[in-house]
């Protein structure tokens, strides 16, 4: 059963947090806590469409709304690595000590934050369709996507008045996602566009902020992660094209690389049972003494 919750982490720092509870452990391969890192504009609600396989698998979902989304009060200039200290935070007042996490989209990043910056922790991270840091060597980081969101990030780079004002008038444009992500739209990933209506009934801070986080320095360096590493990624994304995803797998020690040539963006969660699963032995060797 999913429950919500505000948790105090101190100093003024509330999280409006979602938890699937222990309890929900089932006769699978044992009780993991995987904490769900959303994209971006999502409120942290744990990922519907796994809900029913996890009870199977006993997976207890976590997630959070990121500041300045839905329940959690917005924070000004947070970084990527933020997230590592929000998620050790909830960890602990919930009682929970070894994690997995994984994150779609603009999650990813923050998925990998927590790898990077909780070592001792996290025991295994899915990073599905995520963003490469802004400054990464050698990476072209516009090629490859639509003209809109080439505009929305150069637009990010110079501030949040500029892209608050992009956004405003920036027209939707559906070619951002292939057919096969309609087709996941309109299928068992339409759950998608309940949390993405659920975070535009607050304050825009939540994305901007987001978008912002994006195109500054994250705050960790991912060569940094020893915890096992997938990367999941669509070969005709062109909302964060795939060259982000392979310039993650060749940067992160023995990270792995799925690379699903005919998805794109959305599509690619087709394949988000078989990281769950993925998740679950990784974590279950990373806890064997």
């Amino acid at each position: 059963m999913l429950t919500e919750t505000d948790i105090d982490l101190g100093g003024g720092r509330v999280r409006h947090v979602y938890d699937t509870g222990a309890g929900s452990a089932g006769e699978g391969s044992g009780s993991l806590t995987v904490f769900w890192h959303a994209g971006t504009p999502n409120t942290g609600d744990p990922p519907g469409p796994l809900l029913p396989d996890s009870e199977k698998l006993g997976v207890r979902w976590v997630g959070y709304d990121r500041p300045g989304y839905a329940g959690t009060p917005a924070v000004p200039g947070r970084d990527v690595a933020s997230a590592a200290a929000d998620v050790a935070g909830i960890a602990d007042a919930l009682g929970i000590d070894r994690f997995a996490v994984m994150g779609h989209s603009g999650g990813g990043p923050h998925a990998l934050a927590c790898a990077a910056l909780l070592p001792g922790r996290v025991l295994a991270v899915v990073s599905g369709s995520g963003l490469a840091p802004r400054d990464a060597e050698g990476l072209d980081w516009l090629a490859g996507m639509t003209e809109g969101g080439k505009d929305n990030m150069r637009a990010a780079q110079q501030g949040k008045e500029a892209l608050a004002a992009y956004q405003a008038s920036a027209e939707w444009d559906p070619s951002v996602f292939t057919e096969a992500d309609h087709a996941a739209l309109a299928g068992d990933w339409s759950w998608l566009m309940t949390v993405v209506r659920k975070a535009g009934a607050g304050p825009d801070d939540g994305a901007l902020d987001d978008d912002l986080a994006y195109n500054a320095p994250w705050g960790f360096d991912p060569a940094r992660i020893t915890a096992p590493v997938l990367i999941l990624h669509g070969g005709e994304d062109r909302m964060v094209p795939a060259s982000h995803g392979e310039w993650l797998a060749a940067h992160i020690p023995g990270a792995e690389l799925w690379l699903r040539p005919g998805d794109g963006h959305l599509s690619v969660l087709s394949s988000a049972r078989a990281a769950l699963d993925w998740i679950c032995e990784k974590a279950a060797s990373a806890s064997e003494p």
